[in-house]
Formats: C-alpha cells, structure tokens, sequence
C-alpha cells in the first residue's frame, strides 16, 4: 500500500487541521470546513482560523457557509494544468478535491504515449478536472454524471481551459443505466475512472447505494473495457472501506489483462507540520 500525497503549491494549500475542520487557501481565499478525519489538535491560533474568507457550519443535516463581504460567489484558480471555477456549495464543497490531482498526473503521460486514440469514460465525474485533463492529454473522453449542474459546472471549466473544443462527450445519466446500455451496444473504453459516492440520487428516480451497487457497477465497467486497455482509477473517499476493498476489485483486471496494480491512500500536506490529512482511498491500474 502507497500514500498519495499532494503537496502545497501556488494556487492551493491546507494551512491547518484539527478537531474535526480543515482551513485551506484556494487561490485568494482562505476557508474553514469540516472534514471528519481531523481528528487532532489545531495548530493555528483562534485568531488564525478566525481570518477565513468563508466558513462552513452544520446545522443538523444541513449546513450553511458565513461569508465576509468580499467573500465572491465564485472565482477561478489554475490548477493541474486547468483553469477551474469554484463555488461555495451546501454540501461544503467547492468544485474541486485538490488531492485528486494525483491520479491526473498518473494518467496522462500515459495517454499522452499510448499509441491511436484513448477512449476514456469517466463516471461519477462532477465538475471535469479529470475528464479535462485526461482531454488535454490527447484521449477522446466520455464525461458522466447525473447532476446537470455538476455537467454545466465541467463544461464552464472546459471553457476556461481552453478545451471546449476537445472531443468530450457530456452526458447526465445514471451511471449503471449508462453501463447496461453500452454493453448491449457494444461500445467500449480504454481508460475507466470512476469514484462513487456512498449514497447519492441518480438521473430520475434512481438510488445510488455504494453497499448495493458498487459490484455491479464494477462489473458493468470492466465488461466495457477494450480488449487492449490502458488503465483504471478506482477512488474512494465517503464509504469508508479498505484500499484493500477496492484493489480486490481491481485485481480482476489485472488477471485478464496482466498489467500492475498501486493501492493505498490520497493525502494532502499540511503547510508548516508533517501532518498528512487523509483523503480517501484507491486503487489503480494500468497495462
């Protein structure tokens, strides 16, 4: 098992975590959100955390962010490689997971030296930094997800990018309702990048529960597979399971197609301590 680990750069850093929140600089701003693994002491003052552009706090189920003045309803950073448009959401989020850069920077060079066109499809694929990166490397990709505003979201930072004119296919869709029809029409992917939450409402009336459908859902992926494939991610972060959950998964592949497996866990630096805050877990593999 590997840690993954991101590191502080221009444009985004984890300046400080502890009991139960993180504070982190996205470009300009500084925010303050929960994140349920800091499970430690902060290191900055009160005061410190007190400066955030925007903080975060849970009312029961939901929760609501308290905001300065000059606080934006969205700005844009560069990131990966990628222009990308943040937002402040009621699920805490704000467009981007930074940790995830890690599994961009694995895939491209590989789609980048692959040999005639990569066909990628990407599921659960929320606001494109993956499909776009994967794009910018040279693979034809297939972006899925069931929000319509997370696919208007990925195509405004396409737009950004500069990459509105990349062959990428945007579809809302239920992931396994997607699958079940690609394999009746015989249509397949050289690259699969999936990470499904623990519980979620697809396109419609569809349930998403990870305990349920993750089998099938894998199933359905690896029946799309090319014949000669190229690699597969494979993240977790809200379900809580093993690296171990997901690379017995992916073994799979590896005994059809033969290739290497890396699995273990995504994790940001802290700025200033040796802390690494997790951030899910993975497995990957590639030919």
């Amino acid at each position: 098992m590997s840690t993954s680990i991101t590191p502080k750069e221009s444009s985004y850093a984890l300046l400080d975590s502890g009991e139960g929140m993180k504070l982190e600089r996205f470009g300009a701003y500084v925010l303050s959100r929960p994140d349920p693994e800091a499970l430690w002491e902060k290191r900055l003052s009160p005061e410190e955390w007190a400066k955030a552009d925007a903080t975060f706090s849970r009312k029961g189920a939901s929760g609501a962010w308290k905001a300065s003045k000059e606080f934006p309803k969205k700005w844009t950073i560069q990131y990966g490689g990628l222009s990308l448009e943040l937002r402040p959401t009621s699920f805490k989020h704000v467009g981007l997971f930074p940790e995830q850069k890690s599994h961009w920077e694995w895939l491209a060079p590989k789609i980048s030296a692959a040999k005639g066109q990569i066909r990628v499809l990407n599921l659960f694929a929320y606001t494109g930094a993956a499909s776009l990166s994967a794009a910018q490397a040279g693979a034809e990709v297939t972006h899925l997800d069931s929000s319509k505003v997370a696919i208007e979201w990925a195509k405004q930072n396409a737009a950004l990018s500069g990459l509105s004119r990349m062959p990428i296919r945007w579809i809302e869709d239920d992931a396994l309702k997607f699958l079940r029809r690609e394999v009746k029409r015989g249509n397949t992917y050289d690259v699969i990048i999936m990470d499904p939450p623990a519980f979620g409402h697809g396109s419609g009336a569809a349930l998403w529960k990870i305990e349920r459908d993750f089998y099938e859902l894998f199933r359905l992926a690896a029946e799309v597979l090319s014949a000669k494939p190229l690699a597969m991610i494979v993240n977790g972060y809200t379900a809580g399971y093993s690296p171990l959950t997901l690379e017995n998964n992916v073994r799979t592949i590896q005994e059809k197609y033969g290739g290497t497996i890396e699995s273990g866990e995504l994790a940001i630096a802290e700025d200033g301590s040796g802390r690494l805050l997790p951030a899910g877990v993975f497995s990957r593999w590639s030919a």
